[in-house]
Formats: C-alpha cells, structure tokens, sequence
C-alpha cells in the first residue's frame, strides 16, 4: 500500500476513536490489526456465551509473567477489531482529581503532566458522543463534569439487597456509571439486561468500538487490515523520526508500511513490547522507561448467599450500583489507596465469571449442591483498588520467540504494600456489607488483577519518561502510543473511558498541529 498519513498499530478503543476522527479531518488512516474480523448483529459473530467469549481475548503468542502477582495477560487483553472493549464490562466512572496528583499532594507515585481540569471537557464529550447512563447527581464522588445523557439502568433484586446492606453500615451507593445504553442512542438499541456484557454484546447497546468509533472511522476512508501482525517500528538511521511499520501479514509474508505518523494503540503490553523490538535498547526509550511502571487494579469478588432470590442473571456485568466512599485518600487515617465496590455484577451459572467459580474449593457434589442454590440466591460486588505505578514491576524481552523470531515479552509483577493494605481494609469492609444486607453467609473471592497499565508512562520529564501528554514519545517527534499504557497512576476506576478522552485529546492535537508531522 502507499504511504499513509496515519498508520495505527491495533484496532481497539483508541486505535478506532484516533482512525475516526483523523479519517474525518481528511487523513488518509490504516489500522492494522493481528486478530481477526468481528462484527454484531445477527449476521455477526459476537454470541452470548462465556465458552465462545474466551475467544475475544488474547490469542496472539504467549507472554511469560512471573513475580508475586503475574499479570493476566490474556484475561485482560483482546484479540481482534475491537481490541478488550469488546469484552469490558462498560464500567466508566471518571478518574478523580487527586489521581492525577500523587506526588504533589501525596509525596508517593508519579503526577500526570496533566490535571482533571485538562481532561474533564473531553469526558464530557466522549460520553456524548458514545452514551453513557447513570445519575450525576446521586453519584457524590463524581468529579465536576456534564450529567449522564442517559438515565440509569434498573435495580434489580441482587442490587436492592446489598444496597440496603450498605445504608445499614452508614455508607452511599449510586448507580453505576455504564456505557450501555439504557434507551436508544444515536440509533443504537438499548440494553436488555441479559448479563452478557463480557461476551461481545451482539446488539450494540454496550459502547464497544464495533457499535461507536469503527463505523465512523471507515465512512470517513479508514482502512482496517487484519491478520497484520506489526513487529518494529521504522526509522531513521538516528532513530529519531518514525518512517512506519513492519509486519507479517496473514500469509506470514513480511511487509513494510510507510507512513507519516505511526501510533502504537496495541494495549498496554504490546506496545512497549513492540517499542524493545524496534532497536538496540528499545526504540524512544533514552529514559530507559520503556517496559517500566507495569501495574493492575487488585481486585477480589465478596460474595453473599442469601434466602432471598437475587436475580443475579439479570442486570448488566458491570454491576447496577457504585460505592465511593473509600476513594478518598486519606494517610492521616491509615488509608493510602483508593478503592471502589462494583455492585451487584451479572452472574451465570458456571465458567470464568460464573458462580461455581466463586467456590473453587468445592467439587463433585458439594459443588453441585451449591450451583443449584447460588444460581438463584447468590449475590456479589467486585472491588477494584488502586496499586502504585512502581519502576521495579516492569515488561522486558524473552528468550523465547514468536513465530516470527520475535522476542516475546516477559513481565514481572507484584502488588505494592499500599495496594494489599487497601485490600484488607477492603474485604473487611465487604464482609461486613454483605452480613448487614442479611447474607447466610459471606466470603471473599481470591485476589487477581483487572486491567493492566504502564509500559510507557506519560511525564514532563524526558528523563523520566516515554511520552508527553498526548502520548507522543519524547525522542521520535511523530511516534504516538496510546492507551492505559501511558497511565502514571491506576486509579481505583475501570480505565476504558480514561482512555477515550485521552485519545480523543490526542486526535485534536494531531489535527490541529499536523504541519509538524509532514
């Protein structure tokens, strides 16, 4: 293909939000993508099931973690035109403050080169333009920003019995924040609270890129390739300007493809992965911050039985209520994380996410037993914590190879003192929610990691880090990375719709200066 004003590296949420709004400015743009076509509808292949939806996460080579806590790589990540948005939970609550200011007002962690205030006008417009339902007003915590363009999504019974749990203990919920349309929405259809988020969403209604940015991206003349798996970046002899990409297509067979601007939008691990394959050293990398500041949310389930029916099949897997009341951080009282409760998450009845993993210690009948009443009675919250953004957890290159003798990566990873210390306060907490709402019983899930951020860190400091406050890399003025991968802090909140405001920061940037990038 001829050179291209824009070549974009992954099809996800930021890589289909940057081709739409590039495309539109009169750029000529190509995503290429390493897994294959999806698309919705009844003609699509999005169904709802948790067995198929394992096919929408990774399916590219395997990375080799290790640490305490290994990262869950393939859990985490997606395999396709639209990237883990085809299978995130829609949960998108905003970023506070304070997360953006860890070092100023904390003396810990890293600050943002940029503030809540620079972000809030473009969460204000990605939530209209995407849809986004829930109650601004009830939502206390919420950072100032316009009100949701939807209303909420409907209580059920899970909801209303851990909510009351909750007011017992003199504590707040609101509804969730959801991009999930709980009416219809720029033509879009509306949820029908089926709890089958996580598996693609066939109808639409969840705010994944095959529902809002891709469409727009190829009216406008994007192009998406898929089975192009991208290798290196290209440069010059210095290394200092990006020329394009390398990359094996479908055939396996090696291609180059010029272009004026290169973004990496290929998720948190690929990215910098691709960055250590591009040069001695790591491409964009005189920081020597290139693989470094890798992190997740900790984040438990807290279960309840009860005599109730919960209803815990219906409602949305993100969950109907959100509590904040912990997010505030406060190191005078021993608190020095944030963290939130997602409650009352979709259930089924087996697989990854449903409620016989709730009890991996339990088999054969006793297991049985307890499908049978928890598929009626059990209810659940997730909580989703904040852990420091540390140098020492970081993404290097393997021994082992790809098929394309391409070192693959390997990470490192464990939680931060912090970030435990929140999770035992946390599951205290939780425990005692569920015994107030009049739980039989009540137990705390197993820790794991949700999403997965770092690798190429934003900064204003050069020395310090890869890129500025667009994500453009501080050593190749025309090589942009995006995504949860630039994050200097985690937040306790679901990162997709940070990273939409973050990309749509970018796309204006791009537009309004692209005279630098010719």
């Amino acid at each position: 293909m001829d050179k291209v004003d824009v070549l974009i590296v992954g099809a996800g949420a930021s890589g289909c939000l940057l081709a739409a709004k590039l495309a539109q400015a009169g750029k000529s743009v190509l995503l290429l993508e390493t897994g294959p076509q999806h698309a919705l509808g009844s003609k699509g292949d999005l169904y709802s099931s948790q067995i198929w939806a394992r096919r929408l996460k990774w399916g590219g080579p395997s990375s080799e973690t290790g640490g305490a806590n290994p990262l869950s790589v393939t859990f985490n990540s997606g395999w396709g035109v639209g990237g883990a948005a085809i299978h995130h939970y829609a949960v998108w609550p905003r970023l506070h403050a304070d997360d953006f200011q860890l070092r100023s007002d904390f003396g810990v962690g890293r600050d943002w080169p940029l503030t809540y205030d620079d972000l809030r006008p473009y969460y204000d417009r990605v939530q209209k333009e995407v849809g986004v339902s829930g109650d601004h007003k009830a939502e206390i915590w919420r950072p100032a920003g316009e009100p949701y363009p939807m209303p909420p999504v409907p209580m059920f019974a899970q909801g209303r019995l851990i909510a009351g749990g909750f007011t017992k203990l003199g504590m707040q919920t609101s509804p969730i924040p959801l991009a999930i349309n709980t009416e219809v929405y720029n033509g879009r259809a509306a949820c029908i609270y089926d709890g089958w988020c996580d598996a693609g969403c066939p109808i639409g209604a969840l705010a994944n890129p095959l529902a809002t940015y891709l469409p727009q991206a190829l009216e406008a003349g994007a192009q998406v390739m898929t089975g192009a798996t991208v290798t290196r970046v290209l440069t010059n002899a210095a290394g200092t300007q990006a020329s394009g990409v390398e990359y094996f297509d479908a055939s396996g067979q090696r291609q180059e493809q010029l272009a004026r601007v290169v973004i990496l939008a290929a998720f948190a691990v690929q990215n910098p992965r691709i960055l250590l394959n591009s040069r001695d050293g790591g491409l964009a990398n005189r920081s020597g911050q290139v693989g470094r500041g890798m992190a997740t949310h900790p984040s438990l389930g807290i279960y309840g039985m009860f005599k109730e029916e919960t209803q815990n099949i219906y409602g949305v897997t993100g969950g109907q209520l959100l509590n904040q009341d912990s997010y505030a951080k406060a190191p005078s009282q021993g608190q020095k994380a944030s963290f939130s409760w997602l409650i009352a998450n979709a259930l089924k009845p087996n697989d990854l996410l449903g409620v016989a993993g709730s009890r991996v210690d339990l088999f054969g009948e006793p297991l049985h037993a307890f499908m049978q009443q928890a598929s009626g009675h059990l209810a659940i919250m997730t909580y989703i914590g904040e852990d420091r953004i540390s140098e020492d957890n970081r993404l290097t290159l393997s021994s082992q190879k790809d098929p394309y003798g391409f070192p693959v990566a390997q990470l490192v990873h464990q939680h931060s003192k912090t970030g435990l210390s929140a999770v035992e306060v946390g599951t205290k907490q939780g425990l005692a929610v569920m015994k107030a709402a009049g739980a039989t019983e009540s137990w705390a899930g197993g820790l794991g990691g949700q999403h997965i951020f770092g690798g190429t860190v934003m900064g204003r400091d050069p020395q310090t880090s890869v890129t500025d406050s667009y994500g453009g890399t501080h050593d190749v003025p025309n090589l942009f990375v995006t995504g949860t991968t630039l994050f200097a802090s985690t937040g306790a909140v679901n990162p997709t719709f940070t990273v939409h405001t973050l990309a749509l920061r970018t796309a204006d940037h791009l537009i309004e200066r692209w005279s630098e990038f010719g």
